[in-house]
Protein backbone atom coordinates (compact mmCIF):
# COMPACT_ATOMS: atom_id res chain seq x y z
CA UNK A 1 0.00 0.00 0.00
CA UNK A 2 1.35 3.43 -0.89
CA UNK A 3 1.57 5.97 1.93
CA UNK A 4 -0.95 8.81 1.71
CA UNK A 5 0.15 12.05 0.13
CA UNK A 6 -1.37 13.99 3.03
CA UNK A 7 -1.77 13.23 6.69
CA UNK A 8 -5.11 14.18 8.23
CA UNK A 9 -5.39 14.39 11.99
CA UNK A 10 -8.11 15.33 14.43
CA UNK A 11 -7.71 16.80 17.91
CA UNK A 12 -10.14 17.74 20.66
CA UNK A 13 -10.04 20.65 23.06
CA UNK A 14 -12.01 19.08 25.89
CA UNK A 15 -13.45 21.52 28.43
CA UNK A 16 -15.21 20.22 31.54
CA UNK A 17 -17.90 21.87 33.71
CA UNK A 18 -15.17 23.45 35.87
CA UNK A 19 -13.77 25.26 32.80
CA UNK A 20 -10.68 23.04 32.82
CA UNK A 21 -8.94 21.64 29.74
CA UNK A 22 -7.94 18.02 29.26
CA UNK A 23 -4.27 17.55 28.37
CA UNK A 24 -2.25 14.42 27.71
CA UNK A 25 1.48 14.17 28.38
CA UNK A 26 3.01 12.38 25.42
CA UNK A 27 6.51 10.90 25.30
CA UNK A 28 7.60 13.05 22.31
CA UNK A 29 5.94 16.43 22.65
CA UNK A 30 5.05 16.81 26.31
CA UNK A 31 1.67 18.23 27.31
CA UNK A 32 -0.82 18.69 24.46
CA UNK A 33 -4.45 18.23 23.51
CA UNK A 34 -5.46 14.66 22.64
CA UNK A 35 -5.54 13.81 18.94
CA UNK A 36 -4.02 11.83 16.14
CA UNK A 37 -4.33 10.52 12.61
CA UNK A 38 -7.68 9.80 11.05
CA UNK A 39 -7.95 6.15 10.04
CA UNK A 40 -9.40 4.89 6.76
CA UNK A 41 -13.19 4.86 6.83
CA UNK A 42 -13.31 7.12 9.91
CA UNK A 43 -14.84 10.58 10.11
CA UNK A 44 -12.90 13.53 11.51
CA UNK A 45 -15.10 13.73 14.60
CA UNK A 46 -14.94 9.97 15.17
CA UNK A 47 -11.14 10.19 15.06
CA UNK A 48 -11.10 12.97 17.67
CA UNK A 49 -13.39 10.91 19.92
CA UNK A 50 -11.33 7.72 19.48
CA UNK A 51 -7.96 9.41 19.95
CA UNK A 52 -9.13 11.19 23.11
CA UNK A 53 -10.29 7.88 24.61
CA UNK A 54 -7.07 6.08 23.58
CA UNK A 55 -4.78 8.80 24.94
CA UNK A 56 -6.63 9.82 28.11
CA UNK A 57 -9.34 7.30 29.03
CA UNK A 58 -11.96 10.08 28.75
CA UNK A 59 -15.10 9.70 26.63
CA UNK A 60 -16.15 12.90 24.88
CA UNK A 61 -18.96 14.45 22.91
CA UNK A 62 -18.07 16.84 20.12
CA UNK A 63 -19.59 20.29 20.70
CA UNK A 64 -18.41 21.99 17.50
CA UNK A 65 -15.89 22.05 14.69
CA UNK A 66 -13.44 24.90 15.26
CA UNK A 67 -11.06 24.93 12.31
CA UNK A 68 -7.95 23.62 10.59
CA UNK A 69 -4.22 24.17 10.91
CA UNK A 70 -2.54 23.09 7.67
CA UNK A 71 1.19 22.40 7.70
CA UNK A 72 1.72 22.89 3.98
CA UNK A 73 5.41 21.98 4.10
CA UNK A 74 4.76 18.60 5.71
CA UNK A 75 1.37 17.95 4.03
CA UNK A 76 -0.48 17.66 7.36
CA UNK A 77 -4.02 18.90 7.98
CA UNK A 78 -4.93 19.06 11.67
CA UNK A 79 -8.65 19.48 12.32
CA UNK A 80 -9.70 20.83 15.70
CA UNK A 81 -12.90 20.31 17.66
CA UNK A 82 -14.33 21.66 20.90
CA UNK A 83 -15.67 18.84 23.08
CA UNK A 84 -17.00 18.04 26.53
CA UNK A 85 -16.31 14.97 28.68
CA UNK A 86 -19.20 12.53 29.07
CA UNK A 87 -17.51 9.65 30.89
CA UNK A 88 -14.29 8.03 31.98
CA UNK A 89 -11.48 9.57 33.99
CA UNK A 90 -8.06 10.85 32.94
CA UNK A 91 -5.56 8.01 33.26
CA UNK A 92 -2.18 6.94 31.97
CA UNK A 93 -2.59 4.91 28.77
CA UNK A 94 -0.35 3.07 26.34
CA UNK A 95 -0.22 6.32 24.32
CA UNK A 96 0.40 8.87 27.09
CA UNK A 97 2.49 9.14 30.23
CA UNK A 98 -0.39 10.86 32.04
CA UNK A 99 -3.53 12.88 31.43
CA UNK A 100 -5.43 15.39 33.53
CA UNK A 101 -7.72 18.40 33.52
CA UNK A 102 -6.10 21.77 34.24
CA UNK A 103 -7.44 25.32 34.67
CA UNK A 104 -7.17 27.10 31.31
CA UNK A 105 -4.18 29.33 32.13
CA UNK A 106 -2.24 26.49 33.73
CA UNK A 107 -3.02 24.24 30.76
CA UNK A 108 -1.86 26.86 28.25
CA UNK A 109 1.40 27.29 30.18
CA UNK A 110 2.05 23.52 30.10
CA UNK A 111 1.76 23.27 26.31
CA UNK A 112 5.22 23.93 24.82
CA UNK A 113 5.23 22.12 21.45
CA UNK A 114 5.35 24.45 18.42
CA UNK A 115 2.01 26.18 17.82
CA UNK A 116 -0.18 23.81 19.88
CA UNK A 117 -0.89 26.50 22.49
CA UNK A 118 -2.15 28.78 19.70
CA UNK A 119 -4.41 25.99 18.43
CA UNK A 120 -6.01 25.67 21.85
CA UNK A 121 -6.41 29.46 22.18
CA UNK A 122 -8.14 29.67 18.78
CA UNK A 123 -10.55 26.88 19.75
CA UNK A 124 -11.46 28.71 22.97
CA UNK A 125 -12.39 31.88 21.03
CA UNK A 126 -15.74 31.35 19.24
CA UNK A 127 -15.34 34.59 17.29
CA UNK A 128 -12.39 32.95 15.47
CA UNK A 129 -14.45 29.98 14.20
CA UNK A 130 -14.13 28.58 11.68
CA UNK A 131 -10.44 29.20 11.05
CA UNK A 132 -8.05 27.91 8.42
CA UNK A 133 -4.44 28.60 9.33
CA UNK A 134 -1.91 27.68 6.64
CA UNK A 135 1.78 27.60 7.50
CA UNK A 136 5.00 26.19 6.11
CA UNK A 137 7.13 24.03 8.34
CA UNK A 138 10.41 22.46 7.29
CA UNK A 139 10.05 18.73 6.61
CA UNK A 140 12.98 18.04 8.93
CA UNK A 141 11.52 19.73 11.99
Amino acid sequence: MNPPKHIVSAAAIVVNDNNEILLVNGPRRGWEMPGGQVEEGESLSQAAIRETKEESGVDIEIVKFCGIFQNVGNSICNTLFLAKPIGGEPVRTSESLESAFFPIEEALNKVKWKDFRQRIEYCLRPEMHPFCIEFYDDKNS
